[in-house]
């Protein structure tokens, strides 16, 4: 899903809209509150996003869904507040570090399980750096990395060690699932965003 530079900005404004309501309100914005503009009917439709948070290049804060489970505008508007306010990695966002953060948001397309994962060397072959996303499973244990992780991590087997680790896995075995999808990604800083405040 490719959107158009004001779509994009119409999405960055909901999600800095989110975290103005939950800084001044100490909750989340109600799910349903938006009122779309025609021509943005198309983000009531389900859709997986992720949103991040980062503050002078530094991760700040991610929160998204892996599976489409509720309207676009408002999986972005959720994933905002958790990601400024309940990602256990960080504190709660403070009023202080707006000027500084920046927004970003992939849309994600529906993951594909990848068939021939037995051994690490297999995944590796099928892994296409800088466009693959990753999800990597072994029983309740799971986790992945966005496309955009390509940039830190730019070596395949680096890759896939991190990723393992990030999810408690510490060898391969044959039970290990692998999934990949692909994301359409796009942010702006704090100031440059327009929140919407519908």
């Amino acid at each position: 899903m490719t959107l158009s530079v004001s779509e994009q900005n119409y999405l960055l404004g909901v999600a800095k809209q989110s975290i103005e309501h939950g800084l001044e309100h100490g909750v989340q914005k109600p799910p349903g509150s938006y009122n779309l503009p025609l021509s943005f009917q198309h983000f009531e439709n389900e859709q997986a996003c992720f949103v991040t948070l980062n503050k002078e290049a530094q991760l700040r804060g991610c929160i998204g869904t892996l599976e489409a489970t509720r309207a676009l505008i408002e999986d972005v508007s959720h994933n905002a507040f958790h990601a400024a306010f309940s990602d256990p990695r960080f504190s709660p966002l403070d009023i202080q570090e707006l000027e500084r953060l920046n927004i970003g948001i992939s849309l994600l397309s529906p993951p594909q399980e990848m068939e021939y994962c037995q051994t690490m060397e297999d995944l590796l072959e099928q892994l296409k750096p800088e466009e693959d996303g990753l999800i990597i499973s072994d029983g309740a244990r799971r986790a992945t990395f966005l496309p955009s992780v390509w940039e830190q991590l730019p070596d395949k087997r680096q890759f896939v060690h991190y990723l393992m680790r990030k999810a408690g896995i510490s060898v391969w075995s044959e039970g290990i699932r692998c999934e990949r999808y692909r994301s359409h990604s796009f942010d702006l800083g704090w100031h440059r965003i327009e929140s919407y405040a519908g």
